[in-house]
């Protein structure tokens, strides 16, 4: 397993277009993170995780044009209420376009998006030239880490690489919720 500090993102990045399975920073915890659309990789962090498959994952981006291929058809007022809160430590859940794989949306109608503005996570983003999957670094039902270290340990040689760089201040998980409809998935 390769760590990257934070001088590194373009490093970073070359491991998720190689297939690989990186271990990164988000606003609250650390994530695992791969190509969304190369479903070795995908199923890799399942497996890691002891996951099942029907739950899917949620992408982020460093911006919303990085998004345009994932999303379907979206009504004005939930690009609003998704605008007002991005970039930001809030994920949103929109109609998703016919190029998202099943695994990625999981047993889901919709897909889970963040744009964020957390600096090494948009920075890896940006790198990548794309938007990047994002689930927490942690065994299925146990708590996700939140250092490098931690996820070092915990899924060791199984991951590729590590971005070592500071979490974004948030105490846990950020919320979710639904564009279309406004309803709170999670607080």
């Amino acid at each position: 397993m390769r760590v990257f500090g934070s001088d590194q993102i373009d490093e970073a990045a070359a491991v998720l277009r190689q297939g690989g399975v990186l271990a990164y920073p988000t606003e609250g915890v650390y994530g695992l993170g791969c190509a969304p659309d190369d479903r070795a990789a995908f199923e890799r962090i399942f497996a890691m995780k002891g996951r099942p498959p029907e739950q899917g994952v949620l992408l982020i981006a460093a911006d919303f044009a990085q998004f345009a291929d994932w999303v379907g058809d979206v009504p004005a007022p939930a690009l609003a209420r998704a605008r007002a809160a991005w970039p930001g430590a809030h994920t949103f859940i929109f109609p998703r376009s016919p190029r998202v794989p099943a695994w990625v949306a999981g047993g889901h109608a919709g897909i889970a998006l963040r744009v964020t503005a957390h600096a090494p996570a948009a920075a890896l983003c940006r790198a990548f030239g794309g938007p990047i999957v994002s689930t927490s670094a942690n065994r299925h039902g146990e708590a996700p880490a939140r250092s490098a270290h931690e996820a070092a340990v915990l899924f060791g040689d199984a991951l590729d690489a590590v971005l070592d760089a500071p979490l974004g201040g948030l105490d846990r998980p950020t919320p979710i919720t639904d564009a279309v409809s406004g309803a709170i998935i999670r607080a």
